[in-house]
């Protein structure tokens, strides 16, 4: 294959439909043929990135390993293709016209007006052609966020338009919409595709194929008629039904004949059926568990899901390594109180105290980890989760009453997590973290160190606060262990309790790292050790 094929893929008459799941089932399909593919995804908010945004707001903030703060639509595109993503895979208006504006600051448009078309388009046709040219890929999937109609998605619309009209047939669109079943009449509605379609064709935009949500099997009749109505192949109608997991996607999308529709379409052979063995034997895993536990997982966004996505997906795929269903207990960490948790904690067979910013919740994920500690609990802290690890330790065992991070509570006369040097000076928020991978050295016989089966790793970071090494001898004399430090500045990076089953806090974020083919070692030994009956 010699020139980069562009696939875009649109949404329409409601958000949230799957526009991710999709074009992550589309990615590892074709990567299944022998391709090598990217997604990207472009978002409509003016926000320069997801990194301000709080969860409620958008979910879970993704971070890739070159330290960007993205959509958590990437967590999809690594977990499905196994493949890393990058600060190019995600596109903010915000950062389009960032760019924009700066050039026109500088002075490179010479003094031109500067307008959306061109200079806000070619940014954007920009940034979607980067990554076919520098890196070469076969496929790159713009994945465009928001709903066909949208103030915000018209740019992006636009310059999907012009890449069609410049790349021939190297281009193509896919449309997600929803045909809705009406209850009191019994019937599967096409009129919201059709209007939607309509909408995008306004704007001089023809998909080639139609991907159709639906609750209910879509007959042969309803495919022929969206068909006709929308100047589309009928077998390029795609029936997208509801499944158990989103797992199933891909093998729902093989079955309808997506990638050899989009195949035949791009000019390229559809012949055979694309590899995916290794994903099939994960499906049969996790459907097909031999035992099932309950794991707690402690945080202050439990209400919105999305918040703690790669969490929950991280023990989907370490559940399947160890043949067992987990069931995971949201518990909301303001809830928790000196008279309720041991009620509220006693049945669980592990505890994850999750990430966060902020005292909101503090001192209920201080009692998860008291209870896990004292009653042998399995327990996992991950980022701020770890380091509650390290206060709860410091106010009950080392009896510094006061401990604190001094980002709860900057008077503490103990501050066993403390603001990182670099970190002092800065005002602006956005993207000024410890972001993204960082060597970490592993202890000899440690947990972790048993876990990943090697002594030298490298994890994804997101925090602006350390572990006091200060404090380190106290807490190593009194049990618990820092068994993970940073290479080149000594920072603390995992704490450890050698004399409890199973108790871990990393200051790094191993939940962006799993996916399917490669769950993370981390949470499946977690899972492993919670399900053990020793």
């Amino acid at each position: 294959m010699s020139a980069t094929k562009y696939i875009f893929v649109t949404g329409g008459v409601a958000s949230s439909l799957g526009k991710g799941i999709i074009a992550s089932s589309l990615a590892k399909l074709l990567q299944g043929r022998g391709y090598s593919v990217t997604n990207q995804k472009l978002d409509p908010y003016l926000n320069v990135d997801p990194g301000t945004l709080n969860p409620y707001e958008h979910g879970e903030c993704y971070v890739t390993d070159d330290g960007a703060e993205t959509d958590l639509d990437l967590g999809h595109y690594e977990r499905f293709t196994n493949m890393p993503t990058s600060q190019a895979n995600n596109v903010t208006t915000g950062r389009i016209y960032k760019t924009v504006i700066n050039k026109e600051r500088k002075g490179d448009y010479l003094g031109k007006t500067v307008q959306i078309i061109p200079h806000i388009t070619d940014e954007i046709k920009r940034n979607v052609k980067l990554l076919g040219t520098k890196n070469k890929f076969d496929f790159v999937i713009t994945e465009i966020g928001g709903t066909v109609g949208d103030i915000e998605s018209l740019p992006y619309i636009e310059a999907v338009r012009q890449l069609k009209w410049e790349l021939g047939n190297d281009a193509l669109v896919i449309h997600l919409t929803l045909v809705p079943y009406l209850a009191a009449s019994g019937e599967l509605k096409t009129k919201p595709t059709q209007h939607s379609v309509k909408a995008l064709l306004e704007t001089g935009v023809q998909p080639e194929v139609l991907v159709l949500r639906t609750e209910h099997e879509l007959s042969s009749d309803i495919r022929r008629k969206v068909a006709l109505f929308c100047n589309v192949d009928p077998r390029a109608v795609i029936q997208s039904i509801d499944v158990e997991t989103i797992y199933d996607v891909p093998l729902k999308m093989r079955e309808e004949g997506l990638d050899a529709i989009v195949l035949e379409k791009l000019g390229l052979s559809s012949e055979g059926e694309p590899e995916l063995k290794a994903w099939t034997k994960f499906l049969e895993r996790h459907k097909n568990p031999k035992s099932e536990i309950t794991i707690g997982l402690v945080g202050k966004y439990v209400e919105l899901k999305d918040a703690y996505k790669s969490i929950a997906e991280s023990f989907i795929h370490a559940g399947a390594a160890n043949e067992c269903k987990v069931n995971i207990k949201w518990i909301h960490s303001e809830k928790l109180t000196p008279a309720n948790y041991a009620t509220e904690l006693k049945d669980l067979k592990g505890i994850l105290v999750a990430p966060g910013f902020g005292h909101r919740g503090i001192e209920g994920k201080i009692l998860a980890v008291k209870y896990a500690r004292e009653n042998n609990v399995p327990f996992l802290g991950i980022c701020l989760g770890m380091q509650v690890s390290v206060i709860e330790f410091a106010r009950n065992v080392l009896k510094l009453e006061d401990a604190d991070s001094l980002e709860m509570n900057p008077q503490t006369h103990n501050p066993v997590i403390n603001l990182m040097e670099e970190q002092k000076n800065v005002t602006e928020k956005g993207g000024t973290m410890r972001l993204g991978a960082y060597e970490c050295h592993l202890k000899e016989g440690s947990n972790c160190a048993k876990a990943y089966k090697k002594l030298d790793i490298t994890e994804r970071h997101r925090h602006r606060y350390e572990f006091n090494n200060e404090y380190l001898k106290q807490f190593e004399d009194a049990g618990l262990k820092a068994t993970g430090f940073n290479t080149e500045t000594g920072l603390v990076e995992v704490v450890e309790i050698p004399d409890h089953k199973w108790f871990v806090g990393v200051q790094f974020h191993p939940e962006y790292k799993s996916t399917v083919i490669n769950p993370h070692p981390l949470f499946v030994e977690f899972v492993r050790v919670a399900k053990s009956d020793k």
